[in-house]
């Protein structure tokens, strides 16, 4: 089972800037995805972006403009850059693994702990 350990999260002021890290440690295959998804206090966990090794991604219409994922194979890291943030977008930030790029949660099999982003307005 791979291990996934996020890094980041902060508080930050509404239109500012986070970059979250997702360490994996190690690929179970040549089509390895990492997915970065939030859960906010009551309500579900969501979809906010993905990255397969092969550079192909995903991104949530929420985050579509602001946020840029990547990844550093040589690493296995990938990043999610998130600016302009809003108060909206405070949630636990998690990432997660899996075999196939989708914005299903029920397809990632690993998971990360966790890293707080709060924004405040």
């Amino acid at each position: 089972q791979v291990q996934l350990v996020e890094s980041g999260g902060g508080l930050v002021q509404a239109g500012g800037s986070l970059r979250l890290s997702c360490a994996a440690s190690r690929r179970t295959s040549s089509s390895f995805v990492i997915g970065w998804f939030r859960q906010a206090p009551g309500k579900e966990r969501e979809f906010v972006a993905a990255i397969a090794w092969s550079g192909t991604f995903l991104y949530a219409d929420s985050a579509k403009g602001r946020f840029t994922i990547s990844n550093d194979n040589a690493k296995n890291t990938v990043y999610l850059q998130m600016n302009s943030l809003k108060a909206e977008d405070t949630a636990s930030y998690y990432c997660a693994a899996s075999n196939i790029l989708t914005t299903v949660v029920t397809r990632y099999s690993a998971w990360g702990q966790g890293t707080q982003v709060t924004v405040s307005s």
